[in-house]
């Protein structure tokens, strides 16, 4: 007699339980959703900022460059100017 309660109740249990199971997997299917659309979206905003990161380098590198070719041009400036003075009058006083 006790087995068929056993039965019964393990049965009322297994009944009872699946529908708590489906809304379960419901709210997980749900949240899944979520996450794998706002991972899209990070990774959408890690590419442009990636291709940011590369125009930002580009223009850095330019910058460097154009700056090496001014200091330079004015070290080749003070090199010419500098070896070339003219002698001035001494002011004599009478």
């Amino acid at each position: 007699m006790t087995r068929k309660y056993s039965w019964a109740k393990l049965a009322v249990a297994v009944v009872l339980s699946l529908p708590l199971t489906a809304c379960k997997d419901t709210k997980t299917l749900e949240e899944n959703e979520q996450l794998k659309t706002h991972v899209a979206g990070l990774q959408k905003e890690n590419g442009q900022l990636g291709n940011d990161l590369e125009t930002v380098t580009a223009a850095r590198d330019t910058l460097a460059k154009e700056n090496e070719r001014l200091k330079a041009e004015i070290k080749a400036l003070k090199t010419k100017s500098s070896g070339k003075k003219a002698a001035g009058r001494k002011r004599r006083r009478s």
